[in-house]
């Protein structure tokens, strides 16, 4: 007979919340901001809530939280850019946190639909909105890719409410 061993751990619940995002914060993840056009003007947000869901057709998603007074823009834009900051851009990245309007503390320009894209970030994936599914206290924001983008440098990284970089093994 097999011995089974249990790990230490809890049972997610509101009053828990902190204790589960400590949890999440395990695992890193590049840093984002996420640009679309409004009748306000072009529109941004910092997200790390980014990954990759397929090759056939080019679909990336990303997660918008529903208590975001931008979230009603961008559930609505048709089209949008994601740009992976470069580990020197952590400003950028705190800039649109705190203001979706921080295009002045980068370079940017519209591409064929209107979308604000930022123009020195480490990649690039514009986007037509594919679908968009409710999940808890967030979205769930699928993009269909319509051009990437690939430029040079090293990735900013957040783990453990830290940013940093990554170092490769020698």
């Amino acid at each position: 007979m097999t011995e089974v061993t249990t790990l230490d751990g809890f049972t997610p619940t509101p009053d828990l919340q902190r204790d589960f995002r400590n949890v999440l914060g395990c695992f890193g993840t590049g840093v984002t901001v996420v640009t679309c056009q409004t009748a306000k003007g072009p529109m941004g947000i910092t997200a790390n809530s980014f990954s990759a869901v397929s090759l056939d057709p080019p679909l990336v998603l990303w997660c918008p939280a529903h208590s975001s007074h931008r979230y009603p823009l961008f559930a609505e834009a048709r089209h949008y850019a994601i740009h992976v900051l470069k580990a020197d851009q952590l400003d950028l990245g705190i800039a649109f946190a705190k203001d979706g309007f921080a295009f002045d503390h980068c370079a940017w320009t519209e591409n064929e639909y209107g979308v604000p894209v930022l123009t020195e970030t480490l990649a690039r994936f514009e986007c037509e909105s594919y679908d968009l599914h409710q999940a808890g206290d967030h979205a769930i924001a699928v993009g269909r890719v319509l051009r990437a983008h690939a430029g040079e440098g090293t990735p900013l990284l957040f783990t453990r409410g830290e940013y940093g970089q990554f170092t490769a093994f020698d």
